[in-house]
């Protein structure tokens, strides 16, 4: 019997390779650095790549860590800003004068390896781009040292301008040195929220206070000692209930006093002076790469939560990928999901549920409570009134992707940065149980935005292309639901 081959498949139409690297290191922080220069140093050709400096939308869109509208001008000035990301690593010399190739401004938006369902690759790839084109680079090893991003929060007021990360913050004073706030207020009172509000300080900057919803302060007593000897307000046992400002950003925020049940206390409310607001209650390892990869992952509450499962060396389930640096792990004093799950449960005793959490498609708490479809579609039928999230959890754990095919959060422009560990302790709350129990949302690329510009050129195999029709020639593909004959 002969077989033959469906011509619409992919099979013996590989891509295109650009080109390829014994060892591929994805982020130039010290971990990755310091991996590229030992690979060098041994003999291994070495190629390092890092995203920064950013292209100057991506600041706006808040990708890869929240900057909330703080960069100031000079960002737009790419010379300048290359300039003081090099200044800022010194240790990138060393790699340059070791033979690393090193490349700034150059970001991974995807990974590709075999699997049980993909076959046609001659080698692993990572989908390259810069700001004028993306091509493919195989490798035989690949180092992912993507580092760490920050738990968003939400409250009345979050989706104004001055609102960031800690690591948005520390990017723009440390990397860039391009941040536009003078005033700011750090919500979060462990070590990233001393660390945060100590190094701003230290910058020249007027940290208004530092807040913290727990009944006590978790950081180290070093670190508050420090911040007690520079004049920094401690505000334990406090939580946010509203930003206040204008177009041009935040102008104020207004907080209450919490008893040790987390439930605000009449009269002792108070109101803080700001141009920013940070948000430091805590950070995530950016497993991104390594999720869409498809390496195995397990949930660490002391070392960050979702993270690779590895060896001893570093290595991922799958033979060729390892990680480094913080993707791998972040050494923290309690569980960031849980912190933020305890925190979200104090700001709904404040502000309630009627307060967005997506900010890219605008969805709130209760949209995700009551599995909400997006506003401009049809809210109200007899269907969607039945559904609720408890209709949801009766069938089995939360699943956020379920979540996020039925009510858009995470599936805008930000593509989840801000919201997704958000959605994770509204599921954990709501179904009582622990955010650990909650699966790891999917990734999937392109993991960073791309503008359809950078992607023109990058042309599939003639085989393909002669296919494409079929994708377009299914009957009835495009005939709406409501005239199916069932």
């Amino acid at each position: 019997m002969s077989l033959c081959t469906d011509p619409y498949s992919v099979t013996g139409k590989p891509p295109e390779i650009a080109e390829h690297a014994v060892l591929l290191v994805v982020g130039a922080g010290e971990a990755g650095i310091g991996a590229a220069i030992a690979a060098a140093r041994s003999g291994t050709q070495t190629v390092l790549i890092d995203e920064h400096p950013l292209d100057p939308a991506l600041f706006g869109l808040d990708v890869p860590f929240h900057f909330g509208q703080r960069a100031d001008g000079s960002v737009q000035n790419r010379g300048r800003a290359l300039d003081q990301i090099v200044q800022a690593h010194p240790r990138l010399d060393e790699a340059f004068e070791a033979g690393v190739d090193v490349r700034l401004g150059v970001t991974a938006w995807a990974g590709f390896v075999n699997g049980p369902t993909s076959h046609a690759l001659t080698k692993p790839v990572v989908a390259l781009a810069d700001s004028q084109r993306s091509w493919l680079m195989s490798f035989d090893r690949l180092v992912v040292a993507a580092g760490r991003r920050d738990l968003g929060f939400a409250f009345p007021g979050w989706e104004l301008p001055g609102v960031m990360g800690a690591t948005g913050l520390h990017t723009l004073l440390c990397r860039y040195r391009a941040f536009a706030g003078r005033r700011i207020l750090i919500l979060g009172g462990g070590r990233l929220g001393l660390e945060t509000a100590l190094e701003a300080h230290r910058q020249g900057l007027e940290i208004a206070a530092i807040v913290e919803a727990l009944p006590a302060f978790p950081a180290p007593a070093n670190l508050l000692a420090e911040a007690r000897a520079a004049g920094i307000e401690l505000m334990a046992g406090t939580i946010i209930t509203e930003a206040q400002g204008g177009a041009a950003g935040i102008e104020r925020a207004r907080l209450v006093a919490l008893a040790d049940d987390l439930l605000p206390i009449a009269g002792r409310e108070r109101v803080v002076e700001c141009d920013t607001i940070c948000l430091a209650l805590g950070a995530v390892p950016n497993v991104e790469l390594l999720d869409q990869l498809g390496c195995k992952m397990t949930y660490r509450s002391d070392r960050g939560g979702h993270l690779p499962l590895l060896t001893p060396e570093g290595r991922s389930s799958l033979e060729t990928v390892f990680a480094v640096g913080d993707c791998a792990g972040i050494a923290v004093e309690a569980d960031g999901l849980e912190r933020l799950a305890i925190w979200s449960r104090a700001q709904i005793a404040v502000s309630g549920i009627d307060v967005t959490v997506c900010q890219c498609e605008e969805v709130s708490r209760r949209d995700l409570i009551e599995v909400k479809p997006p506003r401009y579609l049809e809210r109200e039928t007899r269907g969607l009134k039945t559904r609720n999230l408890q209709t949801l959890l009766a069938d089995g754990p939360a699943n956020q992707d379920q979540i996020k095919r039925l009510t858009r959060a995470g599936m805008g422009v930000c593509q989840g940065r801000r919201c997704r560990e958000q959605v994770t302790a509204l599921l954990s709350l709501a179904g009582e149980t622990a955010p650990a129990r909650v699966p790891l949302p999917s990734h999937r690329p392109p993991l960073r935005p791309l503008p359809l510009s950078v992607l023109q050129d990058r042309h599939e195999h003639p085989g393909m292309r002669s296919g494409w029709d079929v994708w377009f020639g299914i009957d009835g593909q495009f005939d709406p639901y409501w005239d199916i004959k069932s």
